[in-house]
């Protein structure tokens, strides 16, 4: 079983935890020890899970990920107020190939799955995603992937998975379960143009870094929907990760990156997070910490909801175009917003109802200017 390759908390990380105060997540998390062996997973909403594999790295990691570091950090920190429960299942090693590693990764993320807990991955490297998402195998038949990353990561055809091509060989590799993919934060200059293109072609979805500083509650309905939510640590500027030449100067600041994981938690369909490409630096420690400390707190306030019929809790808004009729729901208890998007699949809905796509108010002022929402034209071209 692929729980067996996992290693227990470091027993230094546990000695820590006796000195910390009970309100602490340290004494509040179930932990894999070598004394008590795994912690019980049933009723727990969260697994925490180390990943050392960085064999794949774009540019080859001079020192192991100290993971152990991060836990501390996040260790550290105070519970909320929240109806959730986390383990730490401790961390994955290094097989003797890296396909290895990726096989217990798969394994370990699909009994997580099947047991409705939600892995919270720390990784090396983002190549990580991929096993992440083939975990999904059997389980869920299309899967929405979110990055958050300053890069698309496509490849060559000829190029073998990298941190900086893993995204090819999540499209390419059969079965295909990848229903959509969305990148929050790219930076033009570190993606050609034929992987713009690329996006384009496939009906992707991308937001350039400056979208979302100047707006970021546009993030929030593209992570509504989101099963996987992958974030590459160098989306974060440098001066936030603790300097390191790894990084660019650009990027989300520290702030941004916890309110990204925050809408990320929130989300509907939320099924795994993970965090990669970290530095060994005590602040990019504190910083993947906190991301963590968001992502929870986000689970814990939100609100499922869904438009139905004649809920008195949505106001419905029809908005006639010169092309299409556009259908806008907005919940009256979060003011969130819906549009209905008609599926062009037969197959995609038994009665090939409209299916109800995540959008935002400007979504609804455009289409009241006569201006059809890109991410509906998108959804719709696709078949959503």
């Amino acid at each position: 079983m692929a729980f067996d390759f996992l290693v227990p908390v470091d027993d230094k990380v546990l000695a820590h935890c006796e000195l910390l105060p009970p309100q602490a997540l340290g004494n509040q998390i179930q932990k894999h020890t070598s004394k008590k062996g795994l912690p019980v997973l049933a009723m727990s909403t969260f697994a925490l899970l180390g990943v050392h594999e960085s064999r794949n790295a774009f540019i080859k990691k001079p020192e192991r990920l100290d993971i152990n570091a991060i836990r501390l950090e996040l260790y550290k920190l105070m519970a909320g107020n929240w109806n959730t429960t986390m383990v730490d299942l401790g961390d994955v090693e290094e097989g003797e190939k890296v396909e290895d590693t990726y096989f217990v990764v798969k394994e370990i993320l699909a009994g997580l799955l099947e047991e409705n807990v939600i892995p919270i991955i720390i990784g090396a490297t983002q190549d990580i995603t991929f096993p992440v998402y083939r975990g999904f195998d059997g389980i869920k038949n299309m899967v929405n992937l979110v990055s958050v990353d300053s890069r698309f990561d496509f490849g060559t055809d000829e190029e073998l998975i990298s941190s900086h091509s893993y995204m090819s060989k999540i499209i390419t590799d059969k079965p295909n379960n990848l229903f959509n993919f969305s990148n929050l934060g790219y930076q033009s200059y570190f993606n050609a143009q034929e992987e713009m293109d690329l996006m384009e072609r496939l009906f992707f979805d991308a937001y350039r870094l400056g979208e979302i500083i100047a707006d970021l509650p546009l993030a929030e309905p593209v992570l509504r929907n989101a099963h996987i939510v992958s974030i590459d640590a160098r989306s974060v500027m440098a001066g936030h990760q603790g300097g390191s030449s790894n990084f660019s100067p650009n990027g989300f600041n520290g702030r941004e990156i916890c309110a990204i994981s925050r809408y990320a938690g929130m989300g509907d369909n939320i099924s795994a997070f993970g965090i990669f490409e970290c530095e060994n630096h005590p602040q990019s420690f504190q910083l993947i910490a906190q991301v963590i400390w968001y992502f929870v707190e986000g689970h814990n306030i939100r609100v499922k909801e869904f438009p139905a019929g004649d809920d008195s809790n949505f106001n419905k808004f029809i908005v006639p175009t010169d092309t299409e009729e556009l259908i806008f729901y907005k919940s009256l208890l979060s003011e969130r917003w819906w549009v209905e998007v008609p599926s062009i699949l037969p197959l995609h809905t038994k009665t090939n109802t409209p299916a109800l796509l995540p959008c935002t108010e400007k979504d609804y002022l455009d289409a009241c200017s006569q201006n059809i929402p890109d991410r509906w034209f998108k959804a719709y071209k696709k078949g959503f």
